[in-house]
């Protein structure tokens, strides 16, 4: 047995206990608290080794891919056994659950979003698994449940993931996703019955839901063979039409790219359903665009064809021309005029140019257009005429990221706003007026205006600078003793900006120190920013991340030893690779979901579309050697003290397949030198993130509060009315 032995000062200030509660909490004060780490399993290895051009690289543990196997089924629950034993010990693991589900207790309500006469809202009265979709006509109508997705499963495993209304507001399309998959069935709904209706589209991924006429256009894959369903490869996306009342197998083929298997595809009609759009892309950026007359069932006319750059058109205006945001010229977006008579690409006219701040997308709302801009990653919303002349910006409450709601037809809008310490509050909008006023206020148990929030600039590896946001109670002091988590994601065009996390408060609540660096990669400046981290240059985002904790550490505001860094996805594949470039940087290392296997992540369901952010270990020397410099599960060196780890990941994760981190905590297990316990939490009936019921969101952050305080050595206190316990 591995034992793990902490002195925990436990200071007991109880008010109206018993006697026997109080000699009992005396008692264990002061004492050292043991934790007892069982013996990772024995995992079997076999003689797999592969040539990438030259290069020998052995992949023992090559049969945990295989997540529909009895052997890997024993494994998992080997596996969580020695996890659960280790976190059941923690002595405030159980406050720190009840504490984030007194957080988390309260009403939440999403911006409302308007079809036919109806407005539709999301809500959720406090700790229910999955939010309800409600539904009222017009803006002073009752209220209704519409679709509850709590009724579908007994456990809350499933949701709501996506929806399209018909023109006429008579029918909802609607998916549901169980137990976390990326595959979606498609039911249909009547709005004013609230009838089911007998259409089931299967097998849909990837895929928007656009009605036009009696049906819709949906995108799927074929039927997966047995045992392959959450980790067989997708190919030949295909686009459909499903007219209402017939089977799925009489729908019509809209579009496939026979040529090109690992092709996506999707397409959506104009408002006015006078034209089809359908979009195809090669990998996780850059698309190409095609449009189809419907009026006269014409031929498909491209748009774009090189995959080069970013494109969705927003509204046709009439006589043909259409409303688009594109990158192309432009990396941080504009919007464009294009022409369905002079289609190409360099043919497309400015409507309201690129800026030096990066325009996230565009509502056309009332007589008005709301561009919603990034700045220094912080949201601002301006309004423009619908001949794109700059009118106003719309007034945030502060630092945070605004998300807007609105209907071409109606003057009242919505928008939301979030920011690390401000729950997400819903203002109703007047366009005419350029007014606003709350709509939706959340009451919450965490006290935000205790707690400040600060961006600040530092300098990575090249000189670059990157920007972080800093959150923590006022009034800490900055000696290098604070507990702090540091998250990072870093890809795929993705940014990550302020918004409200009850599963942070808790760790705030306890001192915590929270941190969010925005690293390459992401779309926080625009594309550049994303390609100065993508593919050969990669290794930016990684010195980013580990420039931001030297600067963290530097300032005083924490110490390797108070360090905990966290990342899920790509993100997940941010914390494996920091943790085996740097593992004396950081006491905790939390890889969520990652991407942990570079040289393998293509073979597996939709992986192969990652190539174009990462390249491929096939490919090319170059880009193998790129990939196995940095890949975490083949950097994980013999006789390294690793920090404290919990790889998080689930067994219905058909995005990133749990197999990265079944592969990766073995060979870290085996080869991790040290007291620090490394361990693996795999969820069940559960996926990538998306759709994951409350009550397995508040279990898992239970245990990863837990998880990181403890091995933080943080002091840990938990106050109410009738008493305050110190940890």
């Amino acid at each position: 047995m591995n034992k793990i032995s902490l002195l925990s000062a436990v200071a007991i200030l109880c008010v109206g206990c018993s006697e026997q509660n109080t000699s009992q909490n005396e008692s264990t004060a002061n004492e050292k608290i043991t934790i007892e780490l069982k013996a990772y399993p024995d995992v079997r290895k076999d003689s797999v080794v592969d040539e990438y051009f030259g290069t020998m690289v052995e992949d023992p543990y090559r049969w945990l891919e295989d997540d529909t196997s009895s052997e890997t089924a024993e494994w998992v629950k080997a596996q969580n056994e020695v996890t659960f034993d280790y976190l059941s010990q923690i002595p405030y693991r159980k406050q720190i659950e009840e504490r984030l589900t007194t957080l988390w207790n309260y009403e939440k309500v999403g911006s409302p979003f308007k079809h036919g006469p109806y407005y539709f809202m999301y809500k959720n009265d406090g700790i229910q698994n999955q939010s309800v979709l409600y539904y009222q006509e017009g803006l002073d109508g009752e209220q209704e449940v519409l679709l509850d997705p709590n009724s579908l499963s007994e456990d809350g495993t499933a949701s709501i993931n996506g929806m399209g209304f018909s023109k006429d507001a008579k029918y909802m399309a609607y998916g549901i996703s169980r137990a976390g998959s990326d595959w979606v069935e498609i039911n249909v709904m009547n709005l004013a019955s609230k009838e089911k209706l007998s259409d089931v589209i299967e097998w849909v991924k990837f895929s928007g839901i656009s009605w036009q006429g009696d049906g819709f256009y949906y995108a799927a894959y074929a039927p997966p063979s047995e045992g392959s369903d959450y980790s067989g490869k997708n190919e030949f996306h295909t686009v459909y039409y499903h007219t209402l009342g017939t089977a799925q197998d009489e729908d019509q083929l809209i579009y496939r790219d026979n040529e090109y298997p690992q092709r996506n595809a999707g397409a959506y009609v104009t408002e006015d359903e006078h034209y089809l759009v359908v979009s195809t892309s090669e990998s996780t950026h850059g698309n190409a665009l095609k449009i189809r007359d419907l009026s006269s069932n014409g031929e498909m006319i491209d748009l774009v064809t090189d995959f080069e750059t970013e494109n969705s058109i927003l509204d046709h205006l009439g006589d043909g021309k259409f409303l688009a945001q594109t990158n192309y010229e432009a990396p941080n977006n504009k919007l464009s005029i294009i022409d369905i008579n002079n289609p190409s690409q360099n043919q497309w006219t400015d409507f309201i140019a690129e800026k030096d701040y990066v325009m996230r997308g565009a509502t056309l709302a009332g007589d008005k257009i709301i561009v919603s801009y990034m700045k220094n990653v912080q949201s601002k919303l301006e309004v423009y005429d619908l001949e794109g002349t700059y009118l106003y910006d719309i007034e945030l409450p502060g630092i945070g990221i605004a998300g807007f709601s609105g209907d071409k037809d109606e003057n009242t809008a919505f928008f939301s706003f979030s920011s690390y310490t401000y729950p997400t509050t819903i203002f109703k909008y007047d366009i005419t007026a350029n007014s606003s006023e709350v709509y939706f206020a959340p009451e919450t148990a965490f006290e935000g205006s205790d707690y400040i929030t600060e961006q600040v600039f530092f300098k990575s590896k090249d000189g670059t600078e990157v920007p972080m946001f800093i959150t923590h109670k006022k009034g800490i002091e900055y000696d290098g003793t604070n507990p702090t988590f540091l998250y990072g994601y870093g890809g795929f065009n993705i940014s990550i900006t302020p918004r409200f996390s009850v599963v942070n408060t808790v760790f705030l609540e306890q001192g915590g120190i929270y941190v969010v660096v925005n690293l390459r990669g992401g779309s926080e400046f625009g594309e550049d920013w994303h390609k100065a981290g993508w593919q050969f240059n990669k290794q930016n985002v990684f010195d980013d991340f580990i420039s931001a904790a030297e600067y963290l550490i530097d300032k005083n505001y924490t110490s390797s030893e108070k360090l905990a860094i966290h990342g899920r996805s790509n993100g997940g594949l941010l914390a494996g690779a920091v943790m085996c470039q740097r593992p004396d940087l950081m006491k905790v290392s939390l890889p969520g979901v990652g991407v942990l296997d570079m040289l393998r992540y293509h073979k597996f369901t939709i992986g192969w579309a990652w190539a174009g952010e990462y390249g491929d270990s096939e490919d090319s020397k170059e880009s193998f050697e790129n990939l196995y410099d940095y890949s975490p599960l083949h950097n994980l060196k013999e006789g390294v003290e690793y920090p404290a780890t919990m790889v998080t990941t689930a067994d219905h994760d058909d995005r990133v397949v749990p197999a990265h981190s079944f592969k990766f905590i073995s060979t870290l297990q085996e080869k991790h030198q040290g007291e620090n316990p490394v361990l693996i939490r795999v969820d069940v009936d559960a996926g990538h993130g998306a759709g994951k019921p409350t009550e397995k969101i508040i279990e898992e952050w239970a245990d990863v509060w837990s998880f990181v305080l403890w091995n933080l050595e943080a002091e840990v206190s938990f106050e109410d009315a009738e008493n305050e316990e110190s940890i």
